[in-house]
Formats: structure tokens, sequence, C-alpha cells
């Protein structure tokens, strides 16, 4: 695997060398290369075509996971902090300026900063979010749904649904 030195003195190096000839640590894995070893010496350049096009696609797909978040905050079905972790990264990656405006949103930014710094959800959102999933399936698995096969997966959905967010830790305010 090849590695790339991130800062601007351009040091590179072959390998899983932890430190540069200069001293930086801050090597980037790249994609793998089958070339001779001594001649997989490749330059990040951030202003190369590639690498453009690489951050407009981190926008692109980071502001879909923002968009499917926020619809996620009303549908029971669609989980919201993923999408907005997901988000975050992809920003993150690619424009510290959506990445911080992200984590300083007034309603966006504690669903991020609190399941990263504590692995745990509010309790408000746990009661919410399970009762908007046992409401929402269980009149679509009673009224809706026809078939005895997918009532039982409308309601096993919803206990696996109900695990998984009861599996989390509760926040509490300090």
């Amino acid at each position: 695997m090849c590695y790339i030195c991130s800062r601007k003195h351009g040091s590179s190096s072959v390998g899983r060398a932890p430190v540069s000839k200069t001293g930086c640590r801050e090597f980037e894995p790249l994609l793998p290369c089958n070339v001779n070893r001594k001649t997989c010496l490749i330059y990040r350049d951030k202003s190369s075509l590639f690498f453009v096009k690489m951050k407009i696609l981190y926008i692109f797909l980071g502001t879909v996971a923002l968009v499917l978040g926020v619809i996620g905050i009303f549908l029971p079905l669609l989980p919201t902090t993923p999408f907005l972790l997901l988000s975050a990264a992809l920003y993150f990656r690619s424009s510290s300026h959506l990445y911080d405006w992200l984590l300083s949103h007034k309603y966006l930014g504690p669903y991020i900063r609190n399941f990263r710094e504590h692995k745990a959800i509010p309790l408000r959102a746990k009661v919410v979010s399970v009762s908007l999933v046992w409401i929402t399936l269980l009149y679509c698995s009673l009224v809706v749904v026809s078939q005895l096969w997918l009532k039982i997966f409308l309601i096993a959905l919803a206990v696996a649904i109900t695990c998984h967010i009861l599996s989390y830790k509760t926040l509490n305010k300090k």
C-alpha cells in the first residue's frame, strides 16, 4: 500500500512507515498499486481534477445523507442519527465549512455531538422513536396489509427496531 504525507513539504513514503524523513506523521493510505514499490511515490495534489471531483461527490453524497436524516426526523422507519453521522463524515472529508455548519446547527448538531461523545440517545428521542415505530407498523400490519406473512414481518421489524434503539445507552442531561 502506498502512503503519502498530507503536509505541504511533500515528503512521501512507501509501505507502513510511521514517520517520514521530515518527521511528519500525517500519512494517508492511497489506492493499492501493482507497480514496482520504488515507483509508487504518488503525490497527493489537492488541486488535481480527481480530488476536485471527489470533493464534489462527497458534498453531494453528504447533502443526500443530510436530507435523508432530516426526513428521518419525521418518518419513524428512516433513522436520523446514522444519516447525520454519514453526512458529517462526508462533509469532514470535503468541506470544513459545511462540517462546522452541521455541527453548530441548532437542531441537527446535538444529534451528532451526543452520539459521537456519549454513544447514547436522549430518553425523549427513544420514547418518540419507539412509539412512532410501533404506531406506524401496527397500523400497517392491521389495516393496510392483508397477507399474514407480511403482517408477521412488520411486527418482527418493529421488534428489531425497538431492540436496536433500546440497545443504546440513555443520555442523561447534566
